[in-house]
């Protein structure tokens, strides 16, 4: 009897842990800014007052028929998803000024 109960209070003993699996969308945005010119050419953005320079792209150059982009450090920006107030400046000129929504893992393009 001794040797029954101490064989049952091993197994029930033995768990195999705990354990949490997370899935879904990682919780980030994404602005890439584009441009019907030949070249490309360097822009600076403003998203909710805090700058980056970087590239407008040729759209012909990156784009493809579900309207991604060739994502890079020199072309797109990160953000948490929400709603931020976009700026672009081109040699010290605004261009463009908007509100934008952007969701999680939102791919949006902007056309300059």
């Amino acid at each position: 009897m001794i040797v029954l109960l101490a064989a049952v209070l091993f197994v029930t003993g033995c768990g195999v842990g705990t354990y949490s699996v997370s899935t879904g969308k990682a919780d980030t945005g994404f602005l890439s800014f584009t441009t019907v010119e030949k070249k490309s050419y360097p822009i600076l953005v403003t998203v909710d007052g805090k700058n980056y320079e970087i590239n407008a792209v040729k759209q012909k150059a990156y784009r493809t028929s579900d309207r991604n982009i060739k994502e890079t450090s020199l072309n797109t920006i990160s953000v948490v998803p929400g709603t931020h107030t976009v700026k672009v400046f081109r040699n010290g000129e605004e261009i463009y000024s908007k509100t934008l929504f952007v969701s999680a893992q939102e791919h949006k393009l902007v056309d300059l």
